[in-house]
């Protein structure tokens, strides 16, 4: 049996972020954590490329076009929804993460996910730096690890045999 496991190591691997603007006093804290755990990681400053968009929804379409224009191996999405008192919350918290997930599978690009949906602003900053961590941080931890196992299993598949002619 062979087990795969990622790797916490960037090697030459180029991460776009792309981080919403609302609510930017949380998005901003998690941006610092992602960027933080990047650079301990050894990845150099010309290998990241940060993308600040203004809200959720636009998080997904940016994602994409980060991966079309060749400017990144993974890619982290940051953005924070509060709850507010209309169904808007359940709308963009849905959209977002279907967008984000539906963008992933088209492209084949690996995306690590730092959003937070949470129903107060207690709940978001708890989540950006204090009781539950940094999702930014975890969010590009993950990145590391799945940047380097789609590079073991990438590497695990074997060519096709051509024949060889006389």
């Amino acid at each position: 049996m062979k087990i795969h496991h990622g790797k916490f190591v960037p090697g030459n691997k180029k991460f776009g972020i792309v981080v919403s603007r609302f609510n930017d006093y949380i998005t901003e804290r998690l941006l610092d954590g992602a960027l933080r755990v990047l650079r301990k990681a050894g990845v150099p400053e010309k290998n990241i490329k940060v993308v600040w968009v203004p809200g959720g929804l636009e998080v997904p379409f940016f994602c994409k076009k980060l991966k079309a224009q060749k400017h990144c191996d993974v890619v982290i999405a940051l953005s924070c929804v509060i709850r507010g008192g209309t169904y808007h919350f359940e709308c963009v918290s849905n959209e977002l993460t279907r967008g984000i997930d539906q963008v992933a599978l088209e492209t084949g690009t690996p995306i690590a996910t730092g959003v937070i949906t949470v129903d107060n602003l207690e709940q978001a900053i708890d989540r950006a730096g204090l009781k539950h961590g940094n999702k930014g941080e975890q969010a590009a931890l993950a990145a590391l690890e799945i940047a380097s196992l789609n590079d073991e299993l990438g590497m695990a598949r074997k060519k096709p045999r051509t024949l060889k002619k006389k």
